[in-house]
């Protein structure tokens, strides 16, 4: 069996992985570079519990366990480590509230904002460097045959007669494949002119990567931000085993541009970030901002991941939409996946709650 996969983000690379786990030929195709978009510019945090209540929990919780594994089985070092996880609030409105309401936090949080909750502990969240994490799954994946190819995928070709996937046109030429799974992050909008697949959109999201003056000690933090007018923002801070800080949290509805290496970097909004960090510690007064970033992250209509085989066309699969949680849920899907591709069925996890069916209605 040959499977051609159209993404080299972490889902993408997830899915090669596992692909060739079970022998299965993969080829990942990319346009740019693998994890050049979300998938290189996110915090890379993860957390277990945290979809409670959602379809996703299983998925979550599936995931976060495989990350474990994960950690063990590739030969790299990815900077995966468990921590400890606060919530903070911090208003400019109402200065006098910003006073810590926990005792136990660590030391480097002494600036403004209040730290209000623990909201996870080593047990139940965790991080990496999610670009080192995307390449080691690529890499692994390499050693067991799969390959990685540039280009650009311009359409989807299928059999009109038994309506079955026979493979891609890649720079006007045929590459042919028993299956193909979509999985472009945002950019899987490209993919409905070539299938029936419901639509994914992009929200972008500025980050910033700073290097501070002191090392800083494992953890993540989320706040709940006031600005001057009111509004709400929730950035999030996460630090990292290299003795990096990142920090996200400022959004923009700016239009997915054709392709990820045209995502174009607002600098004041990173230097608003840049800022806000400075009042949570004292820490960062002098850092050094090493990387300003802008990504766009998949979003569904329903907010929840596009996985499974697309209505209409035997052959062809999809893998995106995973929102806020990509890093996260990438082990997950990309093993349910290889299950689905091999055996015509999931054992690990119920796709029934992602598949593109349910959108159908709302293509």
């Amino acid at each position: 069996m040959n499977v051609i996969i159209i993404g080299a983000g972490v889902i993408g690379s997830a899915i090669a992985y596992y692909l060739s786990l079970r022998g299965i030929e993969a080829t990942v195709i990319e346009c740019c570079k693998p994890a050049c978009a979300a998938s290189g510019k996110s915090g890379g945090f993860l957390a277990r519990d945290w979809c409670i209540g959602q379809p996703q929990d299983n998925l979550a919780q599936l995931s976060f366990d495989l990350h474990s594994d994960l950690s063990e089985t590739l030969n790299t070092d990815y900077g995966y480590r468990r921590i400890d996880t606060y919530g903070m609030t911090l208003s400019d409105r109402h200065p006098d509230s910003n006073g810590n309401r926990i005792n136990i936090y660590p030391n480097w949080l002494d600036n403004e904002g209040a730290v209000q909750q623990i909201l996870g502990d080593p047990a139940t969240t965790a991080q990496l460097d999610p670009e080192m994490f995307t390449f080691a799954l690529l890499d692994a994946a390499c050693a067991m045959g799969a390959q990685i190819k540039n280009g650009t995928v311009t359409s989807i070709e299928r059999d009109p007669i038994r309506e079955r996937v026979t493979g891609v046109t890649v720079g006007g030429m045929f590459q042919p494949a028993d299956a193909v799974v979509v999985a472009m992050g945002p950019w899987s909008l490209h993919a409905t002119n070539w299938i029936s697949l419901p639509r994914v959109y992009g929200l972008k999201g500025y980050s910033i990567t700073l290097s501070p003056t002191s090392p800083v000690t494992a953890a993540a933090l989320f706040l709940d931000y006031e600005d001057h007018n009111g509004e709400r923002h929730g950035p999030e801070l996460i630090t990292r085993a290299n003795g990096e800080v990142y920090l996200c949290g400022f959004s923009s509805n700016d239009r997915l541009p054709q392709s990820p290496d045209r995502v174009s970097v607002d600098y004041s909004a990173c230097d608003d970030l840049h800022n806000l960090a400075k009042r949570i510690s004292t820490v960062f007064a002098d850092s050094t901002i090493v990387r300003r970033q802008a990504c766009y992250r998949p979003i569904c209509k329903d907010a929840m991941p596009l996985i499974g085989e697309i209505q209409g066309t035997q052959g062809a699969y999809v893998a995106t939409g995973h929102n806020c949680w990509g890093i996260l849920n990438a082990p997950g899907t990309g093993l349910a996946l290889s299950e689905l591709l091999s055996d015509g069925k999931t054992h690990s996890i119920d796709l029934t709650p992602f598949s593109p069916r349910r959108l159908s209605a709302l293509c």
